[in-house]
């Protein structure tokens, strides 16, 4: 029997594609960003400010390095500012609460392994863990509204039950990255993708 001098290949095994993944994980992202840390900071630098005011009002003595603030008479004006920043600083110890916790932020993850799905979130007191069985999912849903108030999120359709949203609350996801990623987690899932 001859043989020729090629060598002889053994049969590969494919390399997995990205759909024979058996768990996909995807995080979310809380409050914990740049423009909720900005609103905070000036909402704090504001109430400062008025309650800075206010003391020099009823001092007599000028707290802020701008203005004439001991010039304003205590009542009303300075009891106002008081008030005010009472108000502010108040909203902005629960807008730092809120950052720090993260509240919001979790993972969405499916295994296809368990036949289950896990849609865990941080609340204000405690953690928030939804089990689903992937059976029950009947769709991905993407929701898209313009306006005022623009919404932009995923949510799954469940037997059942009321749609769940995936997504962050608060800044809209762009457009391109909501079907990205409303496309390959139905295609993950095999489910159809409905709202587009």
């Amino acid at each position: 029997m001859a043989t020729s001098g090629a060598p002889t290949r053994e049969p590969s095994s494919p390399s997995p594609g990205p759909d024979d993944r058996q768990v996909l994980e995807q995080p979310v992202l809380g409050s914990r960003r740049l423009s909720n840390i900005l609103v905070a900071s000036a909402v704090s630098i504001g109430g400062i400010g008025f309650l800075l005011t206010s003391a020099s009002s009823r001092l007599g003595v000028n707290l802020l390095p701008v203005g004439e603030a001991a010039e304003l008479d205590w009542v009303p004006q300075g009891l106002v500012m008081g008030l005010y920043g009472t108000a502010a600083v108040l909203l902005a110890t629960y807008l730092w609460a809120v950052i720090i916790i993260d509240v919001g932020s979790g993972t969405n993850r499916f295994d296809r392994g368990s036949g289950q799905a896990r849609i865990s979130r941080r609340g204000f007191r405690r953690r928030i863990d939804v089990d689903i069985p992937l059976r029950d999912i009947q769709a991905v849903k993407v929701e898209v509204r313009d306006g005022i108030s623009p919404v932009r999120r995923l949510a799954l359709r469940i037997q059942g039950r009321r749609d769940l949203p995936l997504t962050r609350v608060g800044e809209p996801l762009p457009l391109t990255e909501l079907e990205g990623a409303g496309a390959g987690l139905a295609r993950f899932l095999g489910v159809p993708l409905e709202g587009l």
